[in-house]
């Protein structure tokens, strides 16, 4: 038998994070859609409550939990605000490669400071010519006796503008594709490291997303991660783990959008009885129900085999491009149901609508995840 009842340790982490979601985050969601602020103080009260840096192990100061329980925290956190939950979590992604090719030197070195003090850091791959390709980026890495030297830009960087290091990928030989990348911690007072554009987004916009621009920038030896030309897989083992977090997002999103959807449904009279009660929307708020939680399965599912220590590429691909464009579908039914109402920004459903959409490009487009997983099921 299956049991998918939460236990009493996931139930108090799931309580946790949805008190401090209502008090702490729910009430910003709206003032910092319309005039977009760092939510620095939010970001503080998260670490002290212990809900930042949820899959860094315990030796290097992080909660050390599982994906599926890291899942119960960020649902709870995205369905109140995915941007500034976004701020909070993007440790998880930033140190992702750090964890996956870091010496134990390494880790001890950037994670412990980086987790005890409450900051933030960044996850940099990104390029204007190298988005869906990864492959293809051209920030240049140049090897000049006992450090390198960087060269070149990266965009759509999340927390770039906040980050107290960045995990960069850059290139030894373009012509080497994949197998000529590189990964360095690169420290945010690094000369020659600039910020660049801030990106005005549709949604999402709490959430910092800027330009990194390297011009000449010195990196020592010590701080590339594990071989030169193993950056890549270093980049595709962080991007699995954040492919399960943008799943949660999505699950996040769309259970917030269901919520206010069905409460309106229920309150809101029309010819003289709530508009929930008649068939054609009664039956949009069924599907809307079965597609959150089915959402939430299969994100779970993909979060539990990485907790077995199974393979979970395909997996962590299938959550992301499911539980995305559940939200988006969501959303976007759930302003439909509002109405007139839905569609001003009066009312949670219109923000819900245009943050859901980035969870469908961010951490791979859907198009370049159903890749993945196809390709997956191929070789199989």
């Amino acid at each position: 038998m299956i049991d998918l009842s939460l236990s009493e340790e996931q139930k108090a982490l799931q309580k946790l994070a949805r008190v401090f979601a209502q008090k702490e985050i729910a009430p910003a969601a709206l003032p910092y859609d319309k005039e977009p602020v760092f939510p620095g103080e939010i970001i503080k009260k998260a670490h002290a409550a212990g809900l930042m840096n949820l899959t860094c192990p315990k030796e290097y100061a992080g909660q050390g939990l599982g994906l599926v329980n890291a899942s119960i925290i960020t649902e709870e956190l995205t369905a109140a605000c995915v941007a500034i939950a976004g701020m909070v979590g993007i440790n998880s992604l930033a140190c992702g490669p750090i964890l996956a090719g870091g010496s134990h030197e390494q880790k001890s070195r950037f994670l412990i400071p980086l987790n005890q003090s409450g900051k933030t850091a960044s996850f940099g791959l990104t390029e204007r010519e190298a988005g869906s390709d990864a492959g293809g980026l051209k920030t240049r890495a140049r090897l000049e006796g006992d450090h390198y030297v960087l060269n070149g830009q990266k965009c759509f960087i999340t927390n770039a503008s906040y980050a107290s290091f960045y995990s960069i990928f850059a290139t030894l030989d373009p012509s080497k594709g994949t197998k000529g990348i590189c990964a360095f911690i690169v420290p945010r007072e690094s000369p020659g490291l600039s910020i660049g554009k801030v990106e005005d987004k549709m949604g999402q916009r709490a959430l910092n997303v800027a330009e990194v621009i390297m011009d000449n920038v010195i990196v020592p030896k010590e701080n590339r991660l594990g071989n030169e030309g193993e950056g890549f897989k270093f980049a595709m083992e962080a991007l699995d783990e954040g492919r399960v977090n943008i799943a949660t997002c999505g699950v996040g999103v769309a259970r917030a959008a269901f919520e206010a959807a069905l409460a309106y449904a229920k309150t809101r009279v029309q010819f003289g009885k709530p508009i929930g009660t008649f068939q054609a929307l009664n039956f949009m708020l069924a599907d809307m129900a079965a597609a959150v939680e089915s959402a939430r399965l299969v994100t779970w599912y993909a979060g539990s085999l990485a907790d077995q220590g199974k393979r979970y590429i395909r997996e962590a691909a299938q959550a992301k491009f499911f539980a995305t464009d559940v939200a988006m579908r969501v959303t976007t039914d759930a302003v439909q149901i509002h109405g007139g109402y839905g569609y001003t920004k009066d009312f949670l459903v219109e923000k819900l609508m245009r943050d859901a959409k980035l969870t469908q490009i961010y951490e791979g487009t859907n198009q370049v995840n159903r890749m993945v997983a196809g390709g997956a099921l191929m070789r199989g």
